[in-house]
């Protein structure tokens, strides 16, 4: 174990992070995917070679290299080898599809695109419309006529690339948000940000030479990146990690790689917790996990069933990684419902719609204030006019809604934004809405949040159609349509035939009433209907 303590910030480079680990800590295993292992000197080495490959296809400082890609070493080897290089790596969701994926890769104005083997059927379907110089495939690339091997891009020499020049304030990613308010805006990230999200988040462990971290989460997630990835990176540790969270195997697979951390969002735990008991429910070497949102009154039942101690909670957003946080090291007991106390690297303010400071107690939007540079993105790629927006000053304003009490704890209360949070992820309902209103038979319609059965914090999405004059098409229909066009977690739990929908003077949707008004008895429900999403 090497923890990465630059003495000077401006040191800060994902890039110089993997050499150093190399350089001190080389022989310590790094990455874990089932069977295959990968030390940290290992790593380098790989990544070095694919750096090479990929300057000799020209990418090179500021250029964005796009990954739609499942769970594999060779993800964080080209997430590595690109900000070797100073370019910019783009995660695209592995569940985009259609046009939703054609757009999101051209938005990434990307000189090379990296796929697989399970992908590439997908990039197959839109590859006509698709802006980009070149696609490698991570398997046959016969399977997209054109396309390179990404086998072939590693070269012989593990040189070190140069990194002079290159800063902690640098754009390492760009990152997709969902879209709360409107079209998904890509997130630009500097290096320095991960440096602050992982260290900061790994604050709350105690974490110690031999853990080893298990992350179930994709890997084109950004919270993987700042809980597990990039944080065993930086702290000399070890990653092991699987494609996907199974509540059947959990438990499993933490004893086989003899995981001693772990992550876990939205319902993840949940489930967990719902799975029927086992006698060796505690006979595993978990020691700590991150479980948010995490019910008070689940939070030590959960530790004493499993055995594991159950970190504090937090907020974040994609824009600034480390808001509010509960550290169990420092203190042991925050009031039901709070979500922290604000990190020392911001200031922050509850205000009204005027941006005066609200009372103690009262809800008022989040906004904060970086106090040394780097700490939150550096804007909205490709879109100065939301950049702009999204600051009053100095001041980032988040679009959540929260209160805080006379101790400075702080309540999340609501989003500003409309967004639905569902399995951990935050669902634009405008852009369920603008992939539902392309179907012929639509003439309006409005997606909102219903409460899920599962977790209080988490929602179902409702939509409410207005069909056009005369068409008739069922329920099962819209959401196959839905479920052909968008992810496959865009498709609504509930959908209701109505005859108007309620809108203000100012043309702008009144969705706490569709609120309100939840699910009607005529309401069709997929899941009782048996439909399931194909993802």
């Amino acid at each position: 174990m090497y923890k990465l303590e630059f003495d000077d910030v401006r040191e800060r480079h994902i890039g110089r992070a993997i050499r150093v680990q190399a350089e001190r800590n080389g022989d310590t295993r790094f990455l874990v995917f089932d069977r295959t292992v990968y030390t940290f000197a290992q790593t380098n080495a790989e990544v070095n070679r694919l750096a090479a490959g990929l300057r000799r296809l020209g990418i090179g400082r500021g250029d964005r290299v796009v990954f739609y890609l499942g769970s594999a070493p060779e993800v964080m080897f080209l997430v590595l080898a690109v900000n070797k290089l100073g370019a910019v790596w783009v995660p695209v969701n592995s569940d985009y599809k259609g046009s939703w994926l054609q757009d999101t890769i051209n938005r990434g104005r990307a000189r090379l695109l990296v796929t697989d083997d399970a992908h590439a059927a997908r990039v197959a379907a839109v590859a006509d419309g698709l802006v980009v110089e070149r696609i490698a495939v991570l398997g046959d690339p016969a399977v997209l006529p054109g396309a390179i091997a990404f086998a072939d891009l590693f070269a012989a020499s593990t040189a070190e690339p140069d990194l002079s020049g290159l800063g902690y304030g640098d754009v390492s990613a760009v990152l997709w948000t969902s879209g709360t308010t409107g079209r998904s805006k890509g997130v630009m990230q500097s290096h320095n940000v991960w440096f602050e999200a992982a260290l900061g988040g790994d604050s709350m462990y105690d974490t110690r030479p031999g853990d080893v971290a298990y992350n179930v989460m994709p890997m084109y997630n950004s919270g993987a990146w700042a809980t597990s990835l990039f944080r065993t990176l930086f702290c000399g540790i070890t990653l092991a990690v699987d494609p996907a969270f199974s509540v059947t195997s959990f438990w499993d697979r933490v004893r086989f790689y003899g995981a001693t951390q772990s992550f876990t969002i939205g319902a993840m735990h949940m489930f967990l917790w719902a799975a029927p008991e086992r006698p060796d429910d505690a006979d595993n070497p978990m020691r700590e996990l991150q479980a948010v949102p995490m019910p008070t009154e689940i939070r030590e039942p959960f530790a004493r069933r499993f055995g594991v101690r159950v970190l504090g909670q937090g907020m974040s957003q994609s824009e600034a990684m480390m808001i509010v946080r509960q550290d169990t090291r420092q203190r042991s007991a925050w009031p039901a419902g709070s979500c922290g106390n604000p990190v020392d690297a911001v200031d922050v303010r509850l205000v009204d719609d005027t941006g005066a400071d609200v009372p103690v107690g009262e809800a008022g939007e989040l906004w904060l204030r970086p106090r040394r540079p780097f700490v939150v993105f550096n804007g909205y790629f490709d879109d100065p006019e939301a950049t702009a927006n999204a600051f009053s000053g100095e001041w980032y304003k988040t679009g959540d809604m929260l209160r805080r009490d006379a101790d400075d704890n702080y309540f999340f209360v609501d989003r500003k934004k409309d967004a639905v949070r569902y399995k951990g992820r935050n669902i634009s309902t405008f852009e369920v809405e603008m992939v539902a209103r392309r179907h012929p038979a639509i003439a309006d319609c409005g997606a909102f949040g219903i409460p899920s059965e599962e977790l209080a914090s988490e929602d179902e999405i409702k939509l409410n159609v207005v069909l056009k004059p005369g068409a008739t098409v069922g329920e099962e229909d819209i959401a196959r349509f839905i479920n052909d066009n968008a992810p496959y977690f865009f498709v609504p739990r509930y959908i209701e035939f109505v005859t108007d929908l309620p809108y203000t003077p100012n043309q702008k949707l009144q969705k706490y009433k569709l609120r309100e008004a939840g699910v009607g008895p005529g309401a069709w429900d997929a899941r009782k209907a048996g439909f399931e999403a194909v993802r």
